[in-house]
């Protein structure tokens, strides 16, 4: 069998399928779109789109079902578009390369797509059936999950008539999640005059390659290296030992993504250009060392290359290097209150030193907002020491546990006879749309679970193809035992 078309359950691999099939990176999500109001509109289905681009779907219940609570299924249209540095790929035009690969199914060098598209497929299949027992059903697929939450922020009262709402965008199949942290996006710069290369001076590009990255909040207490903080570790003694100038510096490219690579090009002393080689060697030695359960594929690396004309004045270049090298990164404080969770963490993204500008981007988390502002502040007040402009923006919230919601109750006994064992509950180190679509609509009783999907936002995503079954089949019982209104 090689092709995902032909794994069960097909109703949700063929829709998984079709969504593979179409572009669709965060913030370019026209075509799904489309796709997804004349697949509403081609099953007779009362669909909308709303002002800021999310489809709503409404499908009535089965005969018989008419009198239970509605329910909402809900998805985001987006993807992570992360690719391996030798995959020729672009994730605006060309179709996702889904593979088999024993248990699993993943891509060929790029992120798949299962987060969120397994669960955008499972809502499709239930609104088409012509089988399946439920009540009203409300899908709502958002856009933009994944750099913003546009979809989320912009989802206006009145659209949905729903009294429970069932987000299937969680990773763990067996466990059920009553609970995500909030976020906010800490962003320093600050523009620099860029001044001629000094002579005498040999030319480096230094790379930090092979790192494994993933997703900046489920993957964070993983102890996966971070490109941008190791070639600034680098960096910063290059500096000190070596009197090394900074021509430019550039690592990372998605906020909610660990960074996997980061180069620079230095210029040191033509007298001490062996001795910047050896450091380098040395310490490729070191961080395979600090990092080989987590890292196998690290490498740092040098090669000569022509001499730039501009270089960074040295006082900013003093300053750039220690504020990134400072630049808190990584969990930050575990929970009291659940064991093995993340509490707060921060992922220092995007670092970019070039043509006169310095930009340095991060995604702060955390389920206590107090200590998601406090880390947040800690980041600025590093950048404040160096005069750089910093932004605090696209604050959202986190989702605060109900223990005692009705629907986590339904879910635990469906759960349990369906599969014979309770499943547990948690919360998660990630940006669920809960917390935003609870304050628009306060009365929504949520729950979120779905199948088993491991390194989102990196080229090694895959999905476990049984745990797809399972989910299906949890998904359509749970339907058919919600109560009545």
């Amino acid at each position: 069998m090689n092709d995902i078309k032909d794994l069960n359950p097909q109703e949700i691999w063929k829709h998984f399928h079709t969504i593979t099939q179409i572009p669709r990176p965060s913030k370019k999500e026209a075509e799904i779109i489309e796709t997804m109001k004349k697949f509403g509109e081609g099953l007779g289905l009362e669909t909308v789109v709303d002002e800021v681009g999310n489809v709503i779907i409404k499908k009535p219940a089965t005969p018989g079902m008419e009198n239970r609570k509605t329910v909402v299924l809900q998805g985001h249209l987006d993807m992570v578009p992360q690719k391996n540095s030798d995959r020729d790929f672009d994730f605006e035009t060309d179709p996702i390369v889904a593979v088999i690969d024993g248990e699993w199914v993943t891509a060929d060098g790029t992120t798949l797509g299962s987060d969120n598209g397994i669960g955008i497929a499972a809502a499709m299949a239930v609104l088409e059936s012509n089988t399946l027992k439920h009540g009203p059903v409300e899908a709502l697929f958002t856009i933009d999950e994944e750099t913003g939450m546009t979809g989320a922020f912009g989802l206006k009262p009145g659209l949905l008539n729903g009294d429970i709402l069932i987000n299937m965008d969680s990773e763990d199949e067996g466990e059920l999640y009553v609970g995500c942290a909030g976020g906010i996006d800490v962003s320093a710069s600050k523009s620099y005059v860029e001044e001629d290369a000094p002579s005498g001076h040999t030319a480096y590009i230094i790379h930090a390659e092979g790192l494994k990255g993933g997703h900046s909040g489920i993957d964070i207490p993983l102890g996966r290296a971070n490109a941008n903080k190791i070639l600034f570790r680098f960096l910063m003694q290059a500096e000190t030992d070596l009197k090394i100038r900074l021509s430019e510096a550039t690592g990372g490219d998605l906020r909610n993504a660990i960074p996997r690579e980061s180069h620079a090009i230095v210029l040191v002393p033509a007298a001490a250009a062996i001795k910047l080689e050896a450091m380098v060697a040395s310490y490729q030695s070191m961080y395979r060392k600090e990092f080989g359960e987590t890292e196998p594929n690290l490498t740092f690396t040098c090669e000569k290359t022509d001499l730039p004309a501009k270089v960074v004045p040295e006082k900013e270049q003093y300053k750039f290097i220690r504020a990134i090298f400072a630049c808190p990164n990584g969990v930050q404080r575990m929970s009291s209150s659940m064991k093995g969770l993340v509490e707060t963490s921060n992922n220092l993204a995007i670092v970019k030193v070039k043509d006169g500008k310095f930009m340095a981007l991060n995604l702060t988390r955390s389920s206590v907002d107090s200590a998601k502002e406090a880390t947040a502040w800690k980041i600025a007040a590093v950048f404040h020491l160096i005069d750089a402009n910093v932004k605090l923006t696209g604050e959202y919230p986190g989702w605060k546990p109900n223990m005692d919601s009705p629907i986590l109750k339904v879910c635990q006994d469906v759960y349990n006879k369906e599969f014979g064992k309770i499943p547990e509950i948690r919360a998660i180190h990630a940006g669920l749309e809960c917390g935003l679509l609870g304050g628009v609509y306060p009365e929504l009783d949520m729950i979120s679970f779905g199948p088993t999907i491991r390194f989102p936002h990196s080229p090694d995503e895959k999905v476990e193809i049984s745990t797809v079954k399972k989910f299906w089949e949890f998904l359509v019982a749970i339907l058919e035992n919600i109560p009545v209104k």
